[in-house]
């Protein structure tokens, strides 16, 4: 399926997983809008597809806030006037065991990988639905199968996947397809995060790349229509971990 001039909105853009894909889409003639906390980062981003994609946008918004994912969607319908393609790339992540956690972490994490994504999905469904469209939701294998100190992160993935399968049940009718991407440790920002924390050097050349990411994104994105893929899992190749 040709994707040429599409407009795919994609959220945690400014780095790692969210960059590659918007620079993969670039290449395939998309039009950008690009989504996250920090708006020098996004420009940055924009700046490396610019060359490739028709148009693109950026957006500063922060997920965890109800009135700024309103906002953003009024702006995505305004300066585009349809959503083709809407990637759910944003997520936070801590780490401890059940018996130390904070319901403060227990709730920025609730908010920006589950409450966000339903948020701003809930906003650009009827456009979507127009153009029978397609979502994406970038999430872990914790959501799959948790292990110890992850429980609130691997709870709010466990969310997401309940959201994804709900959804698809809801909107394949109207012809939208709803891709859950499960991945393993990836060489991003987040990932020094989750190294540090378990005391661990961090070689980011044993883990996935976000471009290996992209690519399998890509290709699901551009199925004929009479397909849809429902689940894929990623793992680095090497066992680094």
């Amino acid at each position: 399926m040709d994707l040429s001039n599409q407009v795919a909105v994609i959220t945690g853009a400014g780095s790692g997983i969210g960059r590659a894909i918007a620079l993969a889409l670039a290449k395939q003639n998309v039009k950008l809008a690009l989504v996250g906390r920090t708006l020098e980062k996004l420009q940055r981003v924009a700046d490396e597809a610019r060359p490739a994609a028709p148009e693109i946008r950026c957006y500063a918004a922060d997920l965890a806030c109800d009135k700024q994912i309103q906002k953003l969607a009024g702006e995505l319908q305004a300066d585009f006037g349809q959503v083709d393609v809407l990637v759910h790339g944003a997520a936070v992540f801590s780490s401890g065991t059940v018996e130390t956690g904070s319901v403060e972490d227990l709730d920025r994490l609730y908010r920006v990988n589950f409450r966000g994504p339903y948020l701003l999905t809930q906003a650009l469904l009827s456009s979507l639905r127009a153009q029978r469209g397609q979502i994406v939701f970038l999430n872990s294998t914790v959501g799959l199968e948790a292990r110890g100190r992850v429980a609130q992160y691997a709870a709010s993935k466990h969310s997401l996947r309940a959201l994804a399968d709900s959804l698809r049940d809801e909107v394949n009718g109207d012809g939208i397809r709803v891709l859950s991407l499960y991945l393993g440790r990836t060489a991003t920002p987040m990932q020094v995060q989750v190294f540090s924390n378990e005391n661990r050097d961090y070689h980011p050349e044993l883990l996935l790349q976000p471009e290996d990411v992209a690519t399998v994104l890509v290709t699901a994105l551009t199925l004929p229509h009479t397909a849809e893929v429902t689940e894929i899992r990623m793992r680095p190749l090497a066992a680094s971990y």
